[in-house]
């Protein structure tokens, strides 16, 4: 199981070491990487949340408003967290991925987004903290999807 989590680890272009933030005892899922139940990770990622996140995606991880219609500019707004918005929709690692370089990096073709890539202001460590911390609000029922998907990310 875990060559598993550093295989993916390793495709998202992260070190081994993010691999190790499991907590001791805790049960592994093929393709999570979030530890979203160790109480200490996710205390660091929503004060990180807090200080990166929130102004954009908001104190209740609500998104913005209108946050599926394009503005002006041709950019979506930022999008929620919690079970109304799509970010469970994605496996662990490209979520991580995500946060690291950013939406415009990761869709290309000169896609545009306010969404920065964080890789250079935030560790590996604290970026799986902040996600660590999102997944940690979801319901089981949203929690149980994500780790289906997480287990068919590890299939393909």
């Amino acid at each position: 199981m875990r060559a598993s989590i550093i295989g993916l680890a390793t495709i998202c272009g992260l070190t081994a070491g993010a691999a190790f933030l499991w907590p001791a005892g805790a049960t592994e899922q093929p393709g999570q990487i979030l530890p979203w139940q160790d109480a200490a990770v996710v205390a660091q990622g929503a004060a990180i949340y807090e200080a990166q996140c929130a102004a954009c995606h908001g104190a209740e991880l609500e998104g913005q408003p209108d946050w599926q219609v394009r503005r002006a500019n041709g950019r979506l707004p930022a999008p929620p967290h919690d079970p109304t918005g799509h970010t469970w929709h994605h496996p662990d690692a490209q979520l991580i991925d995500i946060t690291t370089r950013g939406t415009a990096a990761i869709v290309g073709g000169g896609y545009q987004s306010d969404m920065i890539g964080y890789g250079d202001i935030l560790t590996e460590a604290e970026i799986i903290a902040v996600l660590s911390y999102i997944k940690s609000t979801w319901p089981p029922e949203v929690i149980a999807i994500h780790d289906e998907i997480n287990a068919r990310s590890v299939l393909r």
